[in-house]
């Protein structure tokens, strides 16, 4: 029987399981879903795999330079909980990882985990961060990769393991790097420069500006500069360049670049857990569900 791609599609939402193992599977069973599904149980996979469904949203960002400090990649490895983030089994897979990230320059997470875990090696990360679930006995999921290189510096920070910023900067050298990375993780702009805000988010914007200024029952002639003159502080608010610095608030994150010859190119900044839904697990109701069933 040919293994078709809505054969592994299936195997795979069935097993929580990569493409690869799933299509390798069903090629040794010729395509029998059920026998390697049976197969995976047997090796120990879907161990591996029943966790996957558990949502993992605590975890840890890392960030690895380059020797140059030309380039860094910087990932997001997530846990379960954050007494295993701080394993010393779940830390060294997350360098392990961020290694390879940097050597490969790889950023899509399928393509990285199919790679060797060491260079040379037969093992692959996927294979690896599988073995790590059924040892520690959470789902860990590498969730997102970013690299970054630039002409002039790469500025990186970390944030007790949870914020990581990466950015690169036209000039400068690696303190400015540090310390307008640093500014990223504790102030989260939206973009470098006012003009980088796009229209679909300022439209938006506006509307809400809107409603809240029309509820005072001002002329419109008025409502429209109350509007004007929100949406130039929302702008000085999202635009990295436009906010005080953290460590002097006297001047500006684009003041400071200036003074130093530099500016800001791009910035990539990851917190741990961030945009994933939480389980929010309501002891008192599933109590009451058992009663109820007994």
């Amino acid at each position: 029987m040919a293994v078709t791609a809505s054969l592994v599609k299936e195997l795979r939402e069935r097993t929580g399981l990569g493409m690869m193992e799933c299509k390798k599977a069903l090629v040794e069973t010729d395509g029998n879903i059920e026998l390697a599904i049976e197969n995976l149980r047997k090796s120990g996979q879907a161990k591996a795999a029943k966790k996957a469904g558990r949502i993992a949203s605590e975890g840890a960002v890392a960030i690895k330079s380059s020797a140059d400090g030309k380039t860094a990649a910087m990932v997001e490895i997530n846990s379960e909980t954050d007494f295993v983030a701080r394993d010393d089994n779940f830390k060294k897979f997350v360098d392990l990882v961020v290694n390879r990230a940097l050597e490969s320059k790889e950023v899509d997470v399928a393509a990285l985990m199919s790679l060797p875990a060491e260079k040379g090696g037969s093992e692959s990360l996927e294979a690896t961060r599988q073995a790590l679930v059924q040892k520690i006995g959470e789902n860990i999921q590498v969730r997102r990769i970013q690299i970054i290189s630039a002409d002039g510096v790469v500025g990186c920070y970390i944030h007790s393991g949870k914020i990581g910023v990466i950015a690169s900067l036209s000039a400068g050298d690696v303190d400015l790097g540090r310390d307008i990375c640093m500014h990223i993780a504790a102030v989260n702009p939206l973009v470098v420069n006012p003009q980088d805000v796009s229209a679909s988010v300022l439209d938006k914007e506006k509307e809400i500006f809107a409603a809240q200024a029309r509820e005072s029952g001002k002329p419109e002639a008025i409502i429209e500069k109350m509007i004007s003159g929100r949406i130039k502080k929302y702008l000085a608010e999202v635009s990295l360049v436009e906010q005080s610095f953290i460590k002097d608030p006297e001047t500006t994150v684009g003041k400071l670049l200036k003074d130093k010859g530099a500016s800001v190119v791009s910035f990539t900044r990851f917190e741990v857990g961030e945009g994933i839904e939480k389980e929010e697990v309501d002891f008192a109701a599933e109590v009451r569900a058992q009663a109820n069933r007994t």
